[in-house]
């Protein structure tokens, strides 16, 4: 659940086993060395992340159908002119940084940063950015809101305003530009500690996004992300990591997916109405737990 909670899921992966400690801590130790690509804790994480995916599919398979007939439409006219259109090009700018970095330095990111120590400053961090996402969100509506009232501020008010994202814009007014932004800010998911679904939800925010369309094009923006980096290890489940846990893994599998689906059905209706700020005190306060724990 994780995986979707703006809570960090690789996060959590690190620091779960180091506070149950015990025969659990190798776990730990196997995600962070160097030849951490033969660990089955690895493949077995990896196999959660496809699962993860798989339910994201399933839960927007209306909004992706339509997303490929529209990637399907652009090649064939090398035009942009609906709106599922250009959410399916967003999506695709928004993707080429994470994929790029991802490819380049996830295995060092790992090895460097994904111990308990490192992980729980992350989370923290994690908590601020959150918080700050939304109290910039705030000003900004309300800025937006003086703006607009008679005899307020003015026009140099308004093009402040529209400096930080209007408030309340729709998906699909999204520059490409804002849409890269957006993918750098999800690169920082290779931080163990930094939610995915949480930074590109600040990114949309700060884009003058409402909760609700932010969560949705962090949703849809993770799901080829999180398949592409399990399709691309899932050859190691075959390999020494993957023996003997063929079981473990098809139970991991089915839990994830079950449980990644509750997750995004609920945090699309959380979303419609609340924000970012329980996730990010209980990120504070896990981040600071664990950061004495393990200082």
């Amino acid at each position: 659940m994780t995986e979707l909670f703006p809570v960090s899921s690789l996060g959590h992966s690190v620091l779960l086993p180091a506070w149950i400690g015990g025969s659990w801590q190798h776990l730990v130790t196997e995600n962070a060395t160097g030849n951490s690509e033969g660990s089955p804790y690895l493949a077995f994480i990896v196999a959660l992340h496809v699962a993860t995916a798989a339910a994201l599919l399933v839960f927007y398979r209306k909004d992706w159908a339509r997303i490929i007939r529209a990637l399907v439409g652009v090649a064939r006219t090398r035009r942009v002119e609906t709106s599922t259109e250009r959410l399916a090009m967003l999506l695709i700018v928004a993707t080429i940084p994470v994929g790029i970095t991802g490819l380049a330095l996830e295995h060092t990111f790992r090895t460097l940063f994904a111990k308990p120590l490192a992980a729980a400053v992350f989370l923290t961090l994690n908590g601020l950015i959150l918080l700050a996402g939304e109290r910039l969100r705030r000003r900004s509506e309300q800025r937006a809101t003086a703006a607009a009232l008679p005899g307020g501020p003015g026009a140099a008010l308004a093009a402040d305003t529209r400096t930080e994202g209007a408030a309340n814009r729709k998906l699909e007014t999204l520059s490409y530009r804002e849409a890269g932004v957006i993918g750098l800010f999800q690169t920082l998911a290779l931080f163990a500690g930094i939610s995915r679904s949480g930074i590109t939800m600040v990114g949309g925010l700060l884009r003058g996004l409402d909760h609700e369309d932010a969560a949705k094009f962090s949703f849809l923006l993770a799901t080829p992300v999180i398949l592409a980096a399990g399709v691309l290890k899932l050859p190691s489940l075959a390999g020494p990591a993957g023996a003997h846990i063929h079981g473990q893994v098809i139970v991991g599998f089915c839990t994830a997916a079950v449980a990644a689906y509750i997750a995004v059905r609920f945090l699309s209706r959380w979303f419609t109405t609340r924000t970012l700020t329980p996730f990010a005190v209980y990120c504070l306060l896990a981040g600071a737990a664990s950061a004495v724990h393990f200082a």
